[in-house]
């Protein structure tokens, strides 16, 4: 009877494997073998990590089915040269054990950098995840170009290597499309069979195409690294950024960025996959226009002694940020109808009514400020005050931040 590797024990230090590598120490274990921190002695000890793919529950009957495509794939990795990935240097199998080495990345994980953000009472900013961003995508595109997925992108899969200020993609995770279907695994991963393949997603990370259905694609890495995206943002697991009724993000509730950037991240988080964005590239055009300057619009006539209609400066200066966050031709609030009173002959003027898009944005200012609350603070408003003009409005809604400072400068956020 073959040996089960359920029964193989971890490789002890100072053992020599294949005649060369010496391990030093386990990094890591999960359902498709270990990883070994190991020194190469025919390259001047240089530091390494040394894979050893060997699915909990298969023994050498069933590792002989594999070898085939384990060797496969680790061929079209080793042609991935680029310096955000670590090198894949050699594949091997020993003791009926199969191995890949990979160039060691001596650095954090972002998953290790987030938290110790949150130990000084942040997260990271707008600013930082979008030259995040645009130092990862181009290394998707490069892996895109080459018919590889990786299919596992999170925090704990992308490094800072110390002293470098570029992010690595790490662990493509060699071995993922040939998982025995009896592996082990941990609470956070999920393996799916479409025919004789099998995909492991990390739940909360994947869309639901790979977790339900196999299904991967350019698109599905994008997803991940949106998944990833907002994480870092609101220092929130996923699992906390989505509603469980109706399985939306609710990632905005938790933090504030600029609405462009925020469409930018709903394209990458689309749950269809072909609302998404299709390839890196086009991410990467979409941020690159972030903070592009508008052009200027002619300044408004002032008049006075008018309330807060068109022909207020008030409505021209919320009108000219609504564009921000209104759909095409919608503005803050309808321009009030002007009828003639039967007995007087004189206009009277109405209150408008405020529309969607300009209280959808207020509710998500307030929210940064107060949290989930918010929604229903502002239907409580709304309901209490059908007929109340947006600067009320706002005054009303700023009134329910606690902090002084706070509550001036989300005014400040919608009037400038």
């Amino acid at each position: 009877m073959s040996q089960s590797h359920t029964t193989r024990p971890e490789i002890a230090a100072g053992t020599l494997i294949d005649n060369r590598y010496i391990i030093q120490k386990l990094l890591g274990q999960g359902g498709l073998g270990r990883t070994y921190l190991a020194f190469d002695t025919r390259r001047f000890n240089e530091a390494c990590v040394l894979k050893e793919f060997a699915p909990i529950g298969t023994g050498e009957s069933g590792l002989e089915q594999y070898r085939n495509l384990f060797k496969r794939e680790a061929k079209i990795l080793h042609q991935l040269q680029h310096p955000q990935i670590p090198k894949f240097l050699a594949c091997f199998e020993g003791d009926g054990r199969l191995f890949l080495v990979q160039e060691y990345v001596d650095g954090k994980t972002y998953s290790r950098l987030l938290g110790e953000l949150q130990r000084q009472g942040r997260n990271f900013s707008e600013d930082e995840v979008i030259q995040w961003l645009k130092n990862l995508l181009p290394v998707l595109e490069y892996v895109h170009q080459h018919n590889i997925i990786h299919r596992d992108i999170s925090p704990d899969n992308i490094m800072l290597p110390d002293g470098k200020h570029l992010p690595v993609l790490i662990d493509f995770g060699v071995g993922k499309q040939i998982a025995d279907m009896n592996e082990g695994r941990n609470s956070n991963h999920q393996v799916t069979f479409v025919g004789k393949m099998s995909l492991v997603g990390k739940v909360g990370y994947a869309p639901r195409e790979q977790i339900s259905l196999g299904l991967c694609s350019a698109s599905s890495d994008l997803y991940a690294l949106g998944v990833t995206a907002i994480v870092l943002l609101t220092g929130r697991d996923p699992s906390l950024l989505m509603d469980q009724y109706s399985l939306e993000w609710n990632w905005r509730y938790y933090t504030y960025v600029s609405d462009e950037f925020a469409q930018v991240l709903d394209c990458m988080l689309a749950d269809r996959p072909n609302k998404r964005y299709q390839t890196a590239r086009e991410v990467i055009k979409d941020l690159e226009r972030i903070g592009e300057p508008e052009v200027a619009m002619s300044p408004p006539a002032i008049l006075d002694d008018l309330p807060a209609t068109v022909f207020n400066p008030e409505f021209q200066a919320m009108s000219a940020i609504s564009q921000s966050y209104n759909q095409p031709g919608e503005t803050i609030f309808s321009p009030p109808s002007l009828p003639a009173n039967a007995q007087t002959g004189r206009i009277e003027q109405q209150q408008p009514s405020l529309q969607p898009g300009f209280i959808k944005h207020c509710q998500q200012e307030l929210a940064y400020h107060i949290g989930p609350m918010a929604n229903l603070i502002i239907e409580e408003i709304l309901d209490e005050n059908p007929y109340i003009s947006p600067d009320q409005f706002v005054e009303l809604i700023a009134n329910q931040i606690p902090n002084f400072q706070a509550a001036f400068e989300f005014k400040k956020s919608l009037f400038s």
